[in-house]
């Protein structure tokens, strides 16, 4: 189940995006996974899919935006009770 992201989270995601920051995403591809995978890209945009929140790189990779643990070395996933 997808889980909205923090304002911070999505702020700083718009000053990337907007000033083409070169960036470090470690991210898991699905819920309950601990297997983290890094990717080192630059964020074209975000986008909205059956409610879900995408980040969508150079190279067209999709990633789910509450899957994000890290961004540029910032933890941005809570960790769960």
């Amino acid at each position: 189940m997808y889980r909205p992201v923090n304002c911070e989270f999505y702020d700083q995601l718009n000053v990337i995006i907007q000033r083409q920051i070169p960036t470090t995403i470690i991210y898991i591809i699905k819920e309950n996974e601990s297997e983290e995978f890094t990717v080192k890209d630059y964020i074209k945009s975000m986008t909205l899919e059956n409610n879900e929140e995408f980040l969508v790189l150079k190279s067209n990779q999709k990633i789910r935006l509450d899957l994000v643990h890290f961004l540029n070395g910032k933890k941005y996933k809570k960790d769960e009770d």
